[in-house]
């Protein structure tokens, strides 16, 4: 009778320290087929975290983290993943109240060629360019990746793709796309040869920051709870990424993306060694956030006269503190 009562009395106990019902949030991914960035996000899904921190999250993919900040902006998401330096422009040109709570700071972006002769920053003037979206991650990369040999984004054609780009470049579509690191192996597997780097992000910018998660500061406030609960179940899904006997599972869930399983695979080792997922932290150094504001404002992707977005307006890292509490248990 005792071991039962005990039982039962932990059993209440457990019921007691999760939520009454789970809240249910709806979570933008960018990209269609998304991007890896946002593996961890199906990770937590697929493998339980989600259920397990009392959150009802659905995932909903756009064409580009862009368009899925907006959908958080008109109130039809609750949170996205997007580009950092398009949040920074939104909130600094528009006045929107985006907030971050979660992000990624290193960038894998490179500008590639299926064109030997279209290998230096130069040779891209006037040329065709395979990006996201008009204004979307990969564009606004474009811009820092051309930077170096005095090209605007205006002096090439931007051609929108979504995901696509290397799908484009293998169709003969177009010689030069800004990609991913895991559209690298690919390409190269179908073109039979090497891909020309013409630029990659780590050669142009050393200090930057690659993806941020976001809420109207409103919502935030009103759903903190599932929002500590939703990113609670990302730092065990990140914890799970990175274990290296995950590996087979992670590289399946990860056709999420497009990629055969064996691709997948042979790519995650590179983005875990660049720490595309934060481990640890949440993601939003001080330092590469101002980076990014400081780099918009000089490439004029903030607009004369409107002021600059202050970090402490930027982010709120206490969900993530309260989170780090939650995960694991």
């Amino acid at each position: 009778m005792r071991s039962m009562s005990r039982a039962l009395c932990g059993a209440a106990m457990a019921f007691a320290s999760a939520p009454a019902f789970a809240e249910k949030l709806t979570l933008a991914m960018p990209g269609v087929p998304p991007v890896f960035g946002s593996v961890v996000t199906y990770v937590a899904k697929e493998e339980g975290f989600f259920k397990k921190h009392g959150v009802d999250v659905e995932v909903r993919n756009f064409d580009s983290g862009a368009a899925a900040a907006q959908a958080v902006v008109a109130g039809s998401i609750d949170a996205s993943l997007s580009p950092t330096p398009v949040i920074v422009r939104m909130i600094s040109n528009a006045g929107v109240d985006l907030v971050s709570f979660y992000g990624m700071p290193n960038p894998d972006w490179l500008l590639g060629s299926v064109d030997p002769s279209l290998s230096k920053c130069q040779d891209v003037k006037g040329q065709g360019v395979g990006v996201d979206s008009i204004g979307g991650a990969r564009a606004v990369a474009l811009e820092q990746l051309i930077r170096p040999c005095g090209l605007k984004v205006d002096q090439v054609k931007l051609v929108p793709l979504s995901t696509n780009v290397g799908a484009a470049m293998l169709a003969g579509q177009l010689k030069l796309g800004v990609l991913h690191l895991d559209d690298v192996p690919v390409l190269e597997e179908q073109l039979g040869k090497k891909l020309t780097v013409v630029q990659s992000f780590k050669d142009v910018n050393q200090r930057s920051h690659y993806l941020v998660m976001v809420a109207l500061r409103d919502k935030l406030k009103e759903k903190r709870d599932s929002y500590v609960r939703l990113v609670a179940a990302l730092i065990d899904a990140t914890k799970f990424t990175l274990d290296s006997k995950n590996l087979d599972r992670v590289a399946q869930i990860a056709t999420v993306t497009g990629r055969a399983p064996k691709t997948a695979k042979e790519t995650l080792p590179l983005f875990v060694r660049i720490e595309l997922w934060p481990a640890g932290n949440d993601g939003l150094g001080k330092d590469n956030l101002e980076a990014v504001v400081a780099t918009e404002k000089e490439l004029g992707g903030i607009k004369p006269g409107k002021t600059p977005v202050a970090y402490e307006k930027l982010v709120d890292r206490t969900v993530w503190k309260d989170a780090k509490a939650l995960a694991g248990k």
